[in-house]
């Protein structure tokens, strides 16, 4: 049996069930206009998984989806944005985001340990939120030693309150007077995991998304300094660990590279006008499919079993990244 027909069988089944979800999320946006393609997928996704979890076999491709396909979607964002708009975030935003997740880890650290949270707990909290949630977490565990538990509490906390973020923050949008930019420069600046960050901008509009997805793709990018400084600190304390190193760990996604990329082709004008609507219809496809497997995947009881500490750490962290890049924002416009 060839290689290629082996990946069919394991990913196939699991892809199918992301695109009904997909296609299913589509006409719930046909259906009723104000409610996005992308929210709906989100929500589908947690519906089924409240129902009845996705069978074994859908697993592998429901993985893929929401991995892969969410950064190759993410790609082709970059074909709907050019260089002029990357150039309106400017400076002192820039300096905004850094501020944001120097502060964030910052107190997330220290109120891990008023709670009296475990060292490593503590750490892999402060860097999911600050940072880039899930991912983020996986990255930092290689450079501390660590008990399961440690990593599941992160992400169970950054998975439940970044999940909130797509519901909550939409709503705040309207109240608190933001337009479409600075509403995607808030949600980038805040919210944890890309393809929530997808999720609670892609609902609003375009310009939010893309400038959500570019303020938070620079978050992205101060994770490689995070972990290398916390691995050579973790080394100095404790010792080298055989076999473990920071740089075992892939700190740069391809859509981090590849998001730039298409944004520099669109600003050259090497894309012809007739091929960004259906690069457009593409990319909401291949987002849908990923965000109905990332709701799919999770489980609204995990927050349970975090326990008190954890938990009103990780809320209390949710808050403050909101706060302050919300502060931050006015700040700098």
């Amino acid at each position: 049996m060839t290689v290629a027909r082996v990946a069919t069988r394991r990913f196939l089944p699991g892809l199918l069930v992301a695109g009904l979800g997909a296609v299913a999320a589509l006409d719930l946006h046909a259906f009723a206009d104000a409610l996005n393609a992308l929210t709906a997928a989100v929500l589908l996704g947690v519906v089924v998984r409240a129902l009845h979890p996705l069978p074994g076999w859908a697993h592998a491709g429901t993985a893929f989806s929401r991995r892969t396909l969410l950064q190759v979607g993410i790609v082709l964002l970059g074909l709907e944005l050019s260089v002029g708009e990357l150039r309106e975030l400017g400076a002192p935003t820039l300096a905004m985001v850094g501020v944001v997740v120097a502060l964030t880890f910052g107190v997330t650290r220290l109120l891990g340990r008023l709670a009296g949270l475990p060292e490593a707990m503590s750490l892999f909290i402060a860097t999911g939120f600050s940072i880039c949630g899930v991912s983020a977490i996986v990255a930092m565990s290689g450079t501390r030693r660590h008990e399961d538990e440690d990593v599941a509490t992160a992400v169970a906390l950054v998975t439940v309150c970044g999940s909130l973020a797509i519901l909550v923050l939409p709503l705040l949008r309207g109240p608190l007077g933001l337009s479409q930019h600075e509403f995607g420069v808030w949600v980038g600046a805040s919210v944890h995991d890309v393809g929530q960050v997808v999720a609670t901008a892609g609902g609003v509009g375009t310009v939010a998304l893309g400038t959500a997805v570019l303020v938070k793709l620079v978050r992205v990018l101060l994770l490689a300094p995070m972990v290398t400084v916390a691995a050579v600190s973790a080394r100095r304390s404790a010792g080298d660990r055989s076999g473990e190193s920071a740089a075992d760990v892939p700190l740069v996604p391809v859509f981090v590279v590849g998001f730039p990329l298409m944004v520099a082709v669109t600003s050259a004008g090497l894309v012809p006008d007739g091929l960004l609507e259906p690069a457009a219809t593409v990319r909401t496809i291949l987002l849908a499919a990923a965000l109905f497997s990332l709701g799919a995947s999770l489980d609204l009881r995990s927050l349970a079993v975090t326990g008190r500490q954890a938990a009103a750490v990780g809320l209390a962290s949710w808050v403050l990244v909101a706060g302050i890049s919300l502060a931050g924002l006015h700040l700098v416009t």
